[in-house]
């Protein structure tokens, strides 16, 4: 593997850095809206689950037991 200077690394770098795209702020503001919006659906949704499933459990045990 060739090795560079630390100059021409520092300038290789920031080449690099220079072709990044950033996000706007309204970009990320709505990107993490989106984030908890989906974190808060899918825990709802796993709660549901968890629920049916332990009271589906608790009548089983009940008839039987």
């Amino acid at each position: 593997m060739a090795r560079t200077n630390p100059f021409q690394f520092l300038q290789q770098t920031r080449a690099e850095i220079a072709k990044v795209v950033w996000p706007t702020r309204r970009e990320v503001a709505i990107t993490t809206a989106m984030v908890f919006v989906m974190a808060t659906l899918t825990a709802i949704f796993f709660f549901l689950v968890d629920f049916t499933i332990r009271t589906g459990l608790q009548a089983v045990l009940n008839y039987f037991g």
